[in-house]
């Protein structure tokens, strides 16, 4: 999606999207992050909050209708506004039916020029989590989450056959093109990774467009548990791609390639420190 910076637009086109997808075969829609409106951390604002809402709230239930209407599951992603002065980047997980499945909080939040989230956002406190659908065991990661190994692997831990990665990420206006492609590359190769060291498939869902100094870069896609890419989106088009994942390739692959038997868990103790050198 490309975002505009009306939030009642954006989800206009939101549901409007979902529609297409679910006419198109989809089962599971995932949205972009923050997808209300535009990626308002690029500054410190304290206007800015009044874009939160609550969980439930108007957004999740406009997506509720939408699921139920279209018997499709969503992942949704909120500005939440958990208590006053207390707020979460999260996504909601919606059956088919409407009901809310469950939430996901960001767990890794940034703090990098252009993306000032440390200020908007509290860590998640729900850990990486894992949920049950019509189509299959479901796990939610949120963009700055997608870097980080220990979060894929331990939501496939908790049964997640596909990861999903909402995401709002792209270049700086100044950053040269050399720069640029590097960028993107080490973000699809790192996802690619937790496909295949994971044994699942693995989607991620960008916004494209200029907003303020950043360039979003699309290129939404979705690999395979061998990481191969299976489809990607424009870099620049608004564009809905719905993909068929094939659930069996997981145990095909994972008879193949063994990662999870073969994992020393004795020997992990140190990941439970900052730094051991």
């Amino acid at each position: 999606m490309q975002m505009s910076a009306d939030p009642d637009d954006n989800l206009r086109r939101a549901l409007a999207n979902v529609k297409a997808a679910a006419q198109r075969g989809a089962q599971v829609v995932c949205l972009p992050e923050l997808f209300r409106s535009r990626y308002f951390p690029q500054r410190e604002d304290p206007s800015h909050f009044a874009l939160a809402e609550s969980i439930p709230g108007p957004t999740t239930e406009s997506l509720s209708e939408a699921a139920s209407k279209f018997n499709v599951i969503l992942i949704v992603p909120v500005f939440e506004k958990r208590a006053p002065g207390l707020y979460h980047n999260a996504a909601v997980l919606i059956d088919s039916h409407g009901a809310i499945i469950g939430v996901y909080r960001k767990m890794h939040v940034p703090d990098d020029p252009n993306f000032y989230e440390k200020y908007y956002f509290a860590p998640g406190d729900l850990g990486f989590r894992a949920f049950d659908t019509a189509h299959g065991k479901v796990g939610v990661l949120i963009c700055w989450d997608q870097w980080y190994p220990e979060a894929a692997r331990l939501t496939a831990l908790r049964g997640a056959q596909i990861l999903f990665y909402p995401t709002a990420i792209g270049w700086h206006c100044s950053e040269p093109t050399e720069v640029r492609e590097q960028q993107l590359a080490a973000w699809q190769i790192i996802q690619q990774s937790h496909a295949i060291a994971n044994g699942v498939f693995v989607v991620a869902v960008n916004r494209v467009g200029v907003e303020e100094e950043l360039t979003f870069w699309g290129a939404s896609f979705v690999a395979d548990p061998a990481g191969r890419i299976l489809a990607q989106a424009s870099r620049n088009q608004e564009e809905v791609l719905v993909v068929p994942c094939d659930l069996n390739r997981i145990e095909e692959q994972r008879h193949g390639w063994p990662f999870l038997r073969d994992r020393r868990v004795e020997a992990y103790d140190g990941l439970m420190e900052r730094y051991l050198g």
